[in-house]
């Protein structure tokens, strides 16, 4: 049915309250009534003391065009807020002379206003389209940034042509070398175009991607070109790099991304380098992607991580060394350049699982610098000894043995006590190293005869675990033990002619051996006087 528009006119009236007002200027709009008493009606509502109603008519006129609300319109603008927003958009609406007054009023309201200015320009349709672009192109950053946000929002109900048109004109503004845009309008720019997705614009976005232009830029131009690479030339191979091997990770985040998807055939050289990044995201993909090459040049790269503070590089860089040749060659070299216990503990439990595989020289210059650390008391040597004992138990504990009687027979007893201690701290260790550990711990005693000297003396712990097995063998390597003295015989005798059953049997006889040695010495007579007092002369 027809709705009479002078009835709806008249319902715009003071008289009528706050509610038929604004739906009458709703409904108006909606039927797109536009003679001249309708207008002239609108108009007035402009100024209407409701704002409800003021926010529906400003809206109506810039719908229906009403080229005459022009001076208010722009106007309310210079008051801000809500209204100003609106009544900007309104304006835009309302052809080039609405345009015209937009461009006009830009300078001369407060940089707040002027970005409700920009976004009405960029959405005015063809009158507006050189302004809206413009607009990027403002000083004000706050301007030119509503500006780009406003056409990112209409891109997407954008005409193809017109997305195309806008493509070239941006492009021919970046790319004007003589008349460079304002720092302010490289990031709306770059924005713009980013939102567009067009490949056409992809020389331009590249040449953003680098200093000297803005990080925030740089990170949007990456994200945009991300989208269309597939096989980058020789210079953007050159660029992404660069990229995500900056400390910035709005940067390096996207060029990640791009070379993440990318294969690593290529530029080896390049992935090695970014191993060193700031970054540990940009250390963790290059080693994802070469850190299963054996060189020696990726596994010198892999061992620089294992001083990095992020444990999980750590850790990863480590795993993937123990699974390369030239990895472990790499890790045992830095176990015997470790400077202290840890950091050689941590090498040693990464370099174990495969120290089996380690050639004899590699194996025999840990054992002597095992020998070396152990000798000075140092505590480098727990992690050498660790690993030979991974790669040959057996023959670990023959070459200790040997060599703490190569150091008694040198008569280096102190230092043969670090070798033979070494060994039984394997409660399974075997009968002659408990002997030659009590031997040797019997020389290096302080002999006090004392009973509480005796019971916390070492060696003759160590002498009751021997004589427990075999007294008689014993006795008999006692005997042949030419390098023991006749106190340290007094000594080992006295003590266990203190004793029950075979250890009394062994003392009395070392003591006898003492009397039959030196018979006229001092030590003898003690030997002679001890054996009356235990009655076993």
């Amino acid at each position: 049915m027809d709705i009479p528009v002078k009835k709806l006119t008249r319902l715009l009236a003071p008289d009528q309250s706050v509610e038929v007002r604004t739906a009458a200027v709703l409904v108006l709009a909606e039927l797109g009534a536009k003679d001249a008493d309708v207008s002239a009606e609108l108009i007035g509502r402009l100024d209407d003391e409701s704002e409800s109603v003021r926010l529906q008519a400003i809206q109506a006129v810039g719908r229906l065009r009403v080229v005459k609300a022009l001076p208010v319109l722009l106007n309310r603008i210079r008051s801000g807020g809500e209204e100003a927003n609106l009544a900007a958009d309104a304006a835009a609406k309302l052809g080039e002379s609405g345009v015209k007054g937009l461009q006009k009023l830009m300078p001369e309201v407060a940089p707040g206003l002027r970005r409700y200015i920009a976004a009405a320009l960029t959405g005015a349709g063809s009158a507006g389209a050189e302004a809206g672009v413009s607009v990027l192109l403002d000083k004000d950053p706050q301007v030119a940034s509503a500006a780009a946000t406003a056409i990112v929002g209409r891109i997407p109900t954008m005409p193809a042509d017109r997305r195309a048109a806008l493509v070239g004109e941006l492009v021919a503004l970046a790319s004007d070398k003589k008349h460079r845009p304002p720092p302010s309008a490289e990031l709306p720019v770059v924005r713009v175009l980013a939102a567009l997705n067009d490949t056409s614009a992809a020389d331009t976005l590249w040449d953003r991607v680098l200093p000297p232009h803005p990080p925030e830029v740089r990170a949007a131009a990456l994200q945009a070109v991300g989208g269309w690479v597939q096989a980058p030339t020789k210079d953007q191979w050159r660029r992404l790099f660069a990229c995500a091997a900056e400390p910035d990770f709005r940067i390096a985040a996207p060029a990640l991304m791009v070379l993440n998807r990318l294969p690593p055939e290529k530029h080896v050289d390049e992935w090695v380098e970014l191993l060193r990044a700031p970054d540990v995201a940009a250390r963790r993909l290059a080693l994802e992607k070469v850190g299963e090459r054996d060189t020696a040049e990726i596994a010198a790269a892999l061992m620089d991580q294992l001083a990095h503070p992020d444990r999980g590089l750590r850790d990863a860089a480590r795993n993937r060394l123990a699974k390369l040749d030239n990895g472990r060659k790499a890790l045992a070299a830095a176990v015997l350049k470790a400077t202290g216990p840890d950091e050689m503990w941590q090498l040693a439990r990464s370099v174990s699982p495969f120290v089996g595989t380690f050639p004899d020289k590699l194996r025999d210059e840990f054992f002597a610098h095992a020998c070396k650390f152990l000798e000075a008391d140092d505590h480098r040597a727990d992690p050498l000894i660790f690993l030979i004992r991974e790669a040959d138990a057996p023959g670990l504990r023959d070459r200790l043995h040997e060599q703490g009687v190569a150091r008694r027979k040198k008569k280096d007893y102190e230092t043969a006590l670090k070798y033979l201690k070494l060994l039984a701290r394997d409660p399974a260790v075997g009968f002659p190293v408990r002997l030659e550990l009590a031997l040797c711990g019997l020389k290096t005693s302080d002999k006090d005869v004392a009973g509480e000297a005796r019971a916390n003396d070492p060696s003759l712990r160590q002498f009751e675990h021997v004589l427990a097995q075999d007294a008689d063998e014993v006795f008999k390597h006692v005997q042949k033990a030419k390098w023991l003295d006749a106190e340290d015989l007094y000594y080992l005798g006295f003590h266990f002619a203190e004793r029950f059953g075979k250890e009394k049997d062994f003392g009395a006889e070392v003591l006898k051996a003492v009397v039959k040695g030196s018979p006229r010495s001092k030590v003898a007579a003690a030997a002679k006087n001890k054996l009356k007092s235990v009655a076993a002369d």
